[in-house]
């Protein structure tokens, strides 16, 4: 029988650990010596901003959305429709975190990272949840739109696959053509789904709380946007230290099939904005949101050091009030509600 831990009186060394393809893939977690800090100041952050969704009313919510007046059908259809995807595209992010990236990313600290960022979209599906369920929506309708709507078929689609990629049998991230697959699911989810998937949605739904309407809802998707972003700032992180210990995979060729794949991404949010806003509402068209995708898309193209492809401007500055999209990485010293747990309270 072979022995799943390794009997030795060495000890762990920083110079022996990786992002991925360490000696064990189940093995202790071993924290110390830390090699990536930064992995673990992004759990550091994260555990100190905790929220649940039932610390937030939605009674006003309920109120307004009972109100025959207190929304136009065209409003209705983008509450809808963003309920609709985010409900289930949280679980496609969580699917993903659980059954494939923890898998080949084993180096310890980002794996401590990873166990919060799991719980924290259980965090999000109950939000979404908690929301669906206080407006009476009908939950048959909104969570099989990814079966039904084009729009969130084909987002999801995009992703699901990249989750097949990496966890169909045979699977290894050792060889070249392994680790950009890895690599690729890795861009295609933190870059693209909560990086670019996400985003629209966050500005159609969070348009309504400048007219103080769903301030519930609203204030759990900041938290989630709050939350998003890191997990976003960390997997590029993640991407790009595992580029500079793979440096021979990072081709021109392969580059270019992560920005063909970031714009593919750019058409299919466009797609759905286009879905959500028929006709538009409170001052955002679908024309006002491919521009704000193309600018965000910008962004994550920057971030990973590749050229960026739009040049467009950012038409929501309002946003700014919320997230600054130029200090990410400083998201919590911005964030929207002061909000952290005991052990890191100042008094």
């Amino acid at each position: 029988m072979t022995e799943s831990i390794r009997k030795t009186s060495d000890k762990v060394s920083v110079d022996e650990k990786k992002i991925i393809n360490n000696d064990k893939i189940v093995d202790v977690n071993q924290l110390v010596p830390i090699k990536y800090k930064w992995a673990w100041e992004y759990y550091l952050d994260a555990c100190a901003n905790h929220w649940m969704p039932q610390e937030v009313s939605m009674q006003k919510d309920i109120e307004q959305w009972k109100d025959p007046k207190g929304f136009t059908d065209d409003e209705r259809r983008v509450i809808k429709r963003n309920l609709g995807f985010f409900s289930t595209a949280d679980t496609i992010v969580a699917n993903n975190v659980v059954l494939a990236i923890f898998k080949f990313v084993d180096n310890p600290e980002c794996r401590q990272y990873l166990f919060r960022q799991a719980f924290e979209e259980a965090i999000h599906i109950h939000s979404y949840q908690y929301i669906i369920e206080s407006l009476s929506l009908d939950d048959g309708e909104i969570f099989n739109m990814y079966r039904e709507v084009k729009s969130i078929y084909d987002k999801d689609e995009f992703e699901m696959k990249l989750t097949e990629d990496i966890t169909r049998d045979g699977f290894e991230s050792r060889s070249t053509e392994g680790k950009k697959k890895l690599l690729n699911n890795l861009i295609g989810y933190y870059a693209i789904m909560e990086g670019i998937f996400f985003y629209s949605g966050f500005v159609m739904l969070l348009s309504f709380n400048r007219t103080n309407r769903l301030v519930g809802a609203c204030e759990q998707i900041q938290y989630i946007l709050r939350d998003e972003s890191m997990h976003m700032n960390f997997g590029l992180d993640m991407v790009k230290a595992i580029i500079e210990e793979n440096k021979d995979i990072w081709t021109e060729e392969f580059q270019k099939e992560i920005v063909d794949m970031i714009k593919e991404a750019v058409e299919l949010e466009c797609a759905y904005a286009k879905d959500c806003l028929p006709s538009g509402v409170l001052g955002l068209n679908s024309d006002m949101i491919r521009e704000y995708i193309q600018h965000i898309a910008d962004r994550r193209l920057e971030k990973l050091n590749l050229p960026k492809q739009y040049g467009s401007d950012n038409p929501f500055p309002w946003m700014s009030e919320i997230i600054d999209l130029r200090k990410e990485k400083n998201f919590f010293e911005t964030r929207v509600t002061e909000y952290q747990v005991g052990g890191t309270l100042e008094w």
